[in-house]
């Protein structure tokens, strides 16, 4: 007669499911698992993205409505890659909501002042630098939106971190400082 094993199949500790789809997605291909500053890297790739959709030259309303649906999408896409991880509220490893929600704040510069160099990098240095800070610090009333359940917790708060981003980039703008 053989033993039962220590742990039934299914509850044998697993390592995270790093090539599910979802997961997959939210980590940005893998971005997400740097050992260092992961939301960082997944901020920078959202400035990444907004600077394709500016060069790509499609009409505000186009690019505003791809954002809108990558934005909305992103809240069943983090929930099951958050349920995949089981890594808490909002696993470090999901960096979908930074690389979403950076270029949404970018909408209120023209495209064409997103892509004219040297003026473009100063305004995506500015808006990948004021995204960090308002996603770290989670002002109000982006520490509330957090809490929200599942992966509308995960990207509201950085909705909110793109509308303060978005709001001092407008500022900027208009003191001529971008």
């Amino acid at each position: 007669m053989h033993p039962a094993p220590a742990h039934p199949p299914s509850a044998t500790p697993a390592s995270p499911p790093w090539l599910a789809p979802s997961v997959l997605a939210a980590t940005c291909g893998g971005i997400g698992r740097s050992p260092i500053a992961p939301g960082t890297c997944g901020a920078a790739a959202g400035a990444a993205v907004s600077l394709a959709l500016a060069a790509l030259g499609l009409p505000a309303a186009a690019e505003a409505a791809l954002l809108v649906a990558a934005n909305a999408a992103g809240v069943p896409l983090c929930t099951a890659a958050a349920r995949r991880l089981g890594r808490g509220r909002d696993p470090g490893a999901i960096v979908y909501d930074e690389l979403a929600s950076l270029p949404l704040a970018l909408m209120v510069v023209p495209a064409a002042a997103r892509t004219a160099l040297p003026g473009a990098a100063a305004v995506l240095l500015a808006a990948f630098v004021l995204h960090r800070i308002f996603d770290i610090s989670k002002p109000f009333p982006c520490r509330r939106l957090e809490r929200l359940p599942g992966g509308l917790g995960i990207m509201a708060d950085d909705w909110g971190a793109a509308a303060w981003t978005a709001l001092a980039l407008s500022a900027g703008r208009w003191c001529g400082w971008l």
